[in-house]
């Protein structure tokens, strides 16, 4: 393959005036550079769209306004928007100070005044095309890492829940951007029996999915049959305090439900508490049995307990849920939550989970501004 700083660098060029077009053209021809040239802002904002470019070559003034620049202030921000990493070269013959920061503010890289000096201009161009290339490879590369990183993030999350006779259960992860900072996991211990954790990262983004991982991990290493729930939150808060970045936390509950002698035991560390809906429509809360994980080597987590019975139903969630806006940035809410649970805790695992998650994407309208997850639980 051909190196690809070898290559002729692509510019587009944006000029109304036929002949200083054929004078760029003429310059350019004679050096390292592929050529686009149009005429108009609605042909050049088509090119930027439909194609990559190394850089772009245009004049602030065009058949509508000839003297102010603004047409072309106005073009630029619409290509900035739409391209925050291609580099754009402004050109005026009405050029001054004012106008210059003008375009530089509106995302220009540099600016030249019209008559240009040849070598100049050349040496302007060669310059912002190894620019925009090397910055569309970083990208590019940034959005390959970005996408392996998930496909390997998604594997993590447990393809099979335990569907008993016992227990029915439904999860699902709406990671807010390309990487999330929640995890779920289920484990069968038993036919009547099973550990349910669901956990969430403070923060976004690669370090938020980086630290779930480890997390997730930890929780798997630990979570074993007979082990007590804060057992579990305590292991994994001394294995977390010594990876944790300043300034981030984690918090986590983990259940063993066991059916057989109907009883949930729980540790909460810092958690939004889960809930736990009887047939009578009553609904009891989990709430936390110790502090946030990551920040205190030596945290203690007391245990919880609960009365299962046949017939319950059980939510597990993230604050992704809960603190969802809608248009008028209102929150979701436990509130929500809570009432809908009771009037739908007749329905399947499945059913009730699909419930809930049509309501708050109904409600939160313009999208979850964090984390989702979601876990439904059915006892039978």
């Amino acid at each position: 393959m051909a190196d690809a700083h070898n290559q002729p660098h692509r510019i587009l060029i944006a000029d109304d005036q036929p002949d200083v077009l054929e004078a760029l053209r003429l310059l350019l021809s004679q050096e390292n550079f592929s050529m686009q040239l149009v005429t108009s802002p609605a042909a050049l904002v088509d090119q930027v769209n439909g194609a990559h470019w190394d850089a772009v070559l245009m004049d602030l003034n065009y058949s509508r306004d000839t003297t102010s620049g603004a047409e072309g202030l106005q073009l630029l921000k619409e290509i900035r928007a739409r391209q925050h990493d291609l580099p754009i070269v402004v050109m005026t013959a009405w050029g001054h100070i004012d106008l210059a920061v003008e375009a530089m503010r509106a995302g220009a890289q540099s600016f030249v005044q019209k008559p240009w000096d040849n070598r100049a201009l050349v040496q302007v161009l060669e310059r912002e095309a190894v620019a925009g290339r090397d910055a569309r490879a970083r990208s590019e590369r940034h959005e390959r890492e970005q996408q392996d990183a998930l496909v390997i993030q998604r594997g993590l999350i447990p393809a099979v829940l335990p569907m008993t006779a016992r227990f029915e259960v439904v999860a699902a992860w709406h990671p807010a951007g390309r990487l999330g900072g929640d995890c779920y996991d289920a484990f069968a211990f038993a036919p009547d029996v099973i550990g349910l954790s669901i956990a969430d990262i403070a923060g976004k983004g690669l370090p938020a999915a980086l630290l779930m991982s480890s997390l997730q991990a930890a929780v798997r290493a630990f979570a074993l049959d007979a082990a007590p729930p804060p057992a579990v939150c305590a292991s994994v808060n001394r294995l977390l305090c010594g990876q944790m970045i300043a300034g981030r936390f984690a918090t986590l509950v983990y259940l063993r439900l066991d059916a057989g002698r109907g009883v949930i035991s729980y540790a909460n560390a810092g958690h939004n508490p889960p809930l736990l809906a009887r047939s009578t429509g009553d609904v009891e809360a989990l709430r936390a049995t110790g502090t946030v994980l990551g920040v205190f080597p030596d945290a203690q987590y007391l245990a919880g307990e609960a009365v299962l019975r046949v017939g319950d139903r059980l939510l597990l969630y993230t604050d992704g849920i809960t603190e969802a806006c809608n248009p008028d940035d209102e929150e979701f809410g436990m509130e929500r939550l809570t009432t809908i649970l009771a009037n739908n805790r007749h329905l399947s695992a499945a059913q009730l989970h699909a419930a809930v998650m049509n309501e708050v994407t109904r409600f939160a309208t313009t999208g979850f501004q964090d984390d989702a997850t979601l876990l439904a639980v059915a006892i039978q």
